[in-house]
């Protein structure tokens, strides 16, 4: 295995087959049923023992995308938002236990937020900028939802074009496409 990422998509995947016969289950259980599919007994035993990815040469520096962490209050609230409104998915959800909160990732294209309803780990209302391709299409399509608390304008502002949604929690994200 080259690194998590491929146990995780096994996860992934494994919940959406699952879903498409009705039958649901949390991303960790997907998890450490992917751990005893490698002849493990949890995921943590796994994610120690498989390979880290590859590092840059020695010297060089690589980044890879930053991943925003967004409050939110009410995951019903943030799920019709972000995944009924914007059209993200539901990558993986994290919580220590029945009645605590919840952390979770949703995505869209090459686009990652992670959702937290637990204190200290983002202040409500920041704002965050989205460079992005076909943004004409993203605003038609998020007007055409008819989303009753959010209809973003497309704004010519020069030398880009922006659309900006806030979330029921007063979390801003500017989406902007650069012009030629």
């Amino acid at each position: 295995m080259r690194d998590y990422r491929d146990a995780k998509a096994m996860a992934k995947a494994m919940r959406e087959a699952l879903a498409a016969r009705d039958l649901q289950i949390t991303h960790s259980e997907a998890l450490e049923i992917v751990a005893r599919q490698f002849g493990l007994e949890t995921w943590n035993i796994l994610s120690a023992k498989m390979e880290p990815a590859a590092l840059p040469p020695a010297g060089n520096i690589a980044f890879e995308q930053a991943v925003p962490i967004v409050r939110i209050f009410d995951v019903a609230k943030a799920h019709e938002f972000y995944l009924g409104f914007l059209g993200f998915s539901v990558d993986w959800e994290h919580r220590y236990g029945d009645s605590f909160p919840l952390y979770t990732q949703v995505s869209r294209g090459g686009l990652r937020l992670h959702l937290s309803e637990h204190a200290g780990d983002a202040t409500p209302g920041c704002n965050m900028v989205v460079y992005m391709r076909g943004i004409r299409a993203l605003h038609e399509e998020l007007i055409g939802k008819n989303y009753r608390y959010m209809r973003p304008g497309l704004e010519d502002e020069g030398t880009r074009l922006e659309v900006t949604v806030i979330d029921p929690f007063q979390n801003r994200i500017r989406f902007m496409e650069l012009k030629d």
